[in-house]
C-alpha cells in the first residue's frame, strides 16, 4: 500500500510541473517573450523585418517602400522562395538608435522575423550592425553609408548594398581635381556620414592635388542648418571651391542662402547625393546649374534593366521613381537572390549564399563581396542643370562601384577579423 502510494507521487508531481510549465509558456506568449519556431522554419511565408526612419526622412523613405512593395509583389508572384511567399514588415526607428534596437527586438521576439533589413542614418545603421552581431542574426543594411558599416565595425552577419561614403567621395574626387582649386572648404552634417565624408574626401584630396588646402569646416547639425551663419562663414573663407555633404531639407537651404548671398554659382561646388530626385527636385528653377554631383538621372538611362523597372514603377505607382525606390527595390531582390541560393532563410546558409552573391538590380548585375561583404553597386556622376523649371542630372555617367573600392589587403587592415 505505501509502495503504490509512493510510486505514484512523482508522477501526479509531474503532471502538476507540467501544468505549471504549460501555464507559464502560455503567459509568456501572450507576452511576446516565447520564442516559437519561426514561419519560415515552419514552411510558412519568410519573413523580412525592416527598420527604418520613416517619419524623418519622407523624401527618401516612402519611394523606397514602394521599392520594396513591388520587389516583394513580383518575387512572390514568380513563385516566391521555393513556393514560400516573401512577407515585409516595417517598423519606425524614430530616427534613434535605441528605438531602432528596441524595434528589432521587437521583431525577432513578437513578429518572429527571419532576417532584418533597413536603416537610413548612418548611426542607426551602426546600432542595427552591432545588434546583429550580438543576435547573431543576418541584417542587409540597404541605405546607411558609413564606412565603418563594412569595415571598422564590419561583422559576417551583416552586408550593405548601397554605394558606401567611401564610394560616392572616390567617385567624386577626380572631377573636383579636374576643377584645379587649391583653396577647398567643406561643409557636412555634424554625425557619422558627414563626418566620414569629409575626412574621406581631404584624404583622398591630398593624394590627387598634394598643394590642396582646407581652409574652412562646417559641421551643421543634421536637419537644423543655420543657413545664413553657415554660407557667411563658408564666404569669409574665399574657398575656391566647396565639397558640401548635406542633403535633403538643409541642402535647399544652403542653395537659396548661398544663391542670395552670391556665394553660389561663383564658386564651384562638388556635392554628394544632390542629384538624386528626392533632394534635387524641391528645388525646382533654384537648382545650382553646374553643381558636380552624384545622383540618379532616372529620365534618360537607357538599359534594359531599367527600362523594365521604371515600366513596372510607373504602371504600379503612377508616379516617377527616386533614388529610395531603386534601393527598396534592389533590397529585397538582394535578400530574393540570397535566399534562393541557400534554399531558405537560415542565417548560417544565408551568410555563406551572400558571400560572391549575384543579384540583378535596375542598376544591371551586383556583386556582394566576400572580403568586406559591401555589395558593387555604383552611382552617376554628373552636373546639375536645369530644364523646364526643374533640375535634371547631364554629362553623367555610370561609376561601377567595383572600381572605387580599396584593394582587398587595404581593407584587411580596416576590417578586424570577426
Amino acid at each position: 500500500m505505501d509502495i503504490k502510494k509512493t510510486a505514484r507521487k512523482p508522477a501526479a508531481g509531474r503532471l502538476v510541473r507540467a501544468a505549471a510549465l504549460t501555464s507559464v509558456s502560455f503567459a509568456l506568449a501572450l507576452l511576446g517573450l516565447a520564442f516559437p519556431p519561426s514561419a519560415a522554419a515552419q514552411g510558412g511565408a519568410i519573413k523580412i523585418g525592416e527598420i527604418n526612419s520613416y517619419k524623418s526622412q519622407p523624401a527618401f523613405l516612402e519611394p523606397y517602400r514602394k521599392g520594396m512593395e513591388l520587389a516583394v509583389e513580383q518575387v512572390n508572384a514568380a513563385g516566391g522562395i521555393d513556393g514560400r511567399k516573401l512577407e515585409l514588415i516595417t517598423r519606425d526607428d524614430n530616427a534613434n538608435p535605441g528605438d531602432a534596437v528596441r524595434a528589432a527586438e521587437e521583431l525577432l521576439s513578437r513578429e518572429r522575423v527571419d532576417v532584418l533589413m533597413g536603416s537610413f542614418l548612418s548611426n542607426i545603421g551602426l546600432a542595427l550592425t552591432d545588434f546583429a552581431r550580438q543576435k547573431k542574426v543576418f541584417f542587409l543594411a540597404s541605405e546607411p553609408l558609413t564606412d565603418k558599416i563594412v569595415w571598422q565595425d564590419g561583422n559576417r552577419y551583416t552586408f550593405r548594398l548601397r554605394v558606401s561614403t567611401y564610394m560616392q567621395t572616390a567617385m567624386l574626387v577626380p572631377e573636383a581635381a579636374k576643377l584645379n582649386k587649391k583653396r577647398w572648404a567643406i561643409v557636412y552634417p555634424n554625425y557619422e556620414y558627414g563626418q566620414s565624408a569629409a575626412a574621406t574626401f581631404k584624404a583622398l584630396m591630398k593624394k590627387a592635388q598634394p598643394d590642396v588646402e582646407f581652409v574652412n569646416e562646417q559641421a551643421t547639425p543634421l536637419g537644423k542648418i543655420d543657413a545664413g551663419s553657415v554660407v557667411q562663414a563658408l564666404a569669409d573663407a574665399k574657398p575656391d571651391a566647396i565639397f558640401n555633404v548635406l542633403f535633403a531639407a538643409d541642402v535647399a537651404k544652403l542653395v537659396r542662402e548661398g544663391t542670395t548671398r552670391g556665394l553660389f554659382p561663383k564658386t564651384p561646388v562638388v556635392s554628394l547625393l544632390s542629384g538624386e530626385p528626392e533632394y534635387l527636385d524641391p528645388l525646382k528653377e533654384e537648382t545650382p546649374a553646374g553643381w558636380i554631383v552624384t545622383g540618379y538621372p532616372w529620365y534618360s538611362i537607357q538599359t534594359p534593366e531599367h527600362a523594365a523597372f521604371l515600366k513596372a514603377y510607373q504602371d504600379r505607382y503612377k508616379d516617377y521613381p527616386r533614388l529610395g525606390s531603386i534601393i527598396g527595390y534592389s533590397s529585397v531582390m538582394s535578400m530574393a537572390a540570397g535566399m534562393k541560393k541557400a534554399g531558405g532563410a537560415d542565417t548560417e546558409k544565408l551568410i555563406a549564399a551572400f558571400e560572391g552573391l549575384k543579384a540583378d538590380t535596375p542598376f544591371g548585375t551586383i556583386t556582394y563581396r566576400a572580403i568586406d561583404h559591401q555589395s558593387t553597386m555604383g552611382a552617376f556622376v554628373g552636373k546639375l542643370a536645369q530644364k523646364d523649371g526643374k533640375g535634371i542630372m547631364v554629362d553623367y555617367r555610370y561609376m561601377n562601384g567595383a572600381d572605387f573600392l580599396p584593394s582587398d589587403e587595404e581593407v584587411r587592415k580596416l576590417r578586424p577579423a570577426h
